[in-house]
C-alpha cells in the first residue's frame, strides 16, 4: 500500500486540495487496510474524501458521490450475504430489518467516528464552518464512498473481506440488541395484551443542529419509563420502547412479540 495516511485537517478543509491530502498509517482507517492486507490507490482514497461543497469551491473538481454509489452496493452485498449464511433460520422479513439497522446513517456515522474519517474529509468552507466533519450523513456517505475506493483498488472479494471484518460484529451485535425489531409496534402489542392504553413519547431535543441529540421517554399506563437517548427522534423514542419493553416483559413475566 502506498506511502501516507490523509492529514487531519482544520475547520476551513477547503485550503487544501486533493493533492495536499497525505497517506500515512497512522489513519486507523489505512491502519486497518495495512493490517489486512489490502491496497487502496491515493487518487481514489482522495476522491473518496472529496465533499461536493469542497469541488464546489474548487472549481467544479470530481465528487465522491459515484464512489459512494458503488460502496452502498458492496456494503449491501457483504451484509445480506453474511446475514444469510450466519442466520438460516432467519426469515426474509428479519433480514431485511437487521440489515437495514446495520447500514444505516447512524451505524455508519457511528463507524466513522471510530474510524475518524470525519477530521479527513475535505469539505467546503461553508460546510466545515458548520460541523460538517461530524455530520451523521457526510460521515456515512464517505464511509460508503471510501468501501467504493477499495472495490475499485483491490476488487470486489477483497473490498467485502473489508466489509465483512468492519460489518459483521455490528451485525451481531444487533441480533443481540433486537435493533431489527420495531419496538414502539412490540410495546403496543404488549399494552394491548396486558389492556392499558396505547404507549405515548415525551421527546426533549438538544444540542446544535448538526450533532442534535433527543431524549425520549415511553410513557406507559400513566408513567414515565426509563430514558433513551438517540441522533434522532425516532431513535430516541425505538429506544426507550425498546427499555419499556423489556421492563414490562421482567415484571409481567411476558414473553417480547416479535414485531
Amino acid at each position: 500500500m502506498s506511502g501516507s495516511s490523509p492529514s487531519q485537517q482544520g475547520r476551513g478543509g477547503a485550503n487544501q486540495g486533493p493533492e495536499a491530502v497525505s497517506l500515512d498509517g497512522s489513519w486507523p482507517f489505512l491502519a486497518l487496510l495495512e493490517e489486512l492486507g489490502i491496497g487502496i490507490d491515493p487518487q481514489l482514497l482522495r476522491l473518496a474524501l472529496t465533499h461536493r461543497s469542497y469541488a464546489f469551491e474548487m472549481g467544479g473538481l470530481p465528487t465522491n458521490e459515484r464512489l459512494e454509489f458503488l460502496g452502498d452496493a458492496v456494503l449491501e452485498i457483504g451484509v445480506t450475504d453474511y446475514l444469510y449464511r450466519a442466520f438460516p433460520d432467519y426469515p426474509e422479513g428479519r433480514m431485511a430489518k437487521l440489515r437495514a439497522a446495520v447500514v444505516s446513517t447512524v451505524s455508519l456515522g457511528r463507524l466513522a467516528r471510530r474510524l475518524e474519517i470525519g477530521p479527513r474529509v475535505m469539505l467546503g468552507k461553508g460546510e466545515a464552518h458548520t460541523g460538517g466533519h461530524d455530520r451523521t450523513s457526510i460521515l456515512a456517505d464517505t464511509t460508503e464512498a471510501l468501501l467504493g475506493a477499495t472495490e475499485l483498488s483491490s476488487g470486489l472479494p477483497e473490498a467485502l473481506r473489508l466489509v465483512h471484518h468492519l460489518f459483521d460484529p455490528l451485525v451481531d451485535e444487533a441480533v443481540r440488541s433486537g435493533a431489527g425489531t420495531d419496538w414502539k409496534t412490540a410495546l403496543q402489542e404488549m399494552c394491548a395484551e396486558l389492556g392499558i392504553e396505547v404507549p405515548e413519547y415525551q421527546v426533549n431535543g438538544s444540542g446544535p443542529d448538526h450533532n442534535r441529540r433527543y431524549e425520549a421517554r415511553a410513557v406507559v399506563d400513566g408513567r414515565a419509563r426509563a430514558a433513551c437517548v438517540g441522533h434522532s427522534k425516532k431513535e430516541a423514542e425505538q429506544g426507550a420502547a425498546h427499555l419499556a419493553v423489556e421492563e414490562l416483559s421482567r415484571r409481567h413475566q411476558m414473553t417480547i412479540p416479535d414485531a
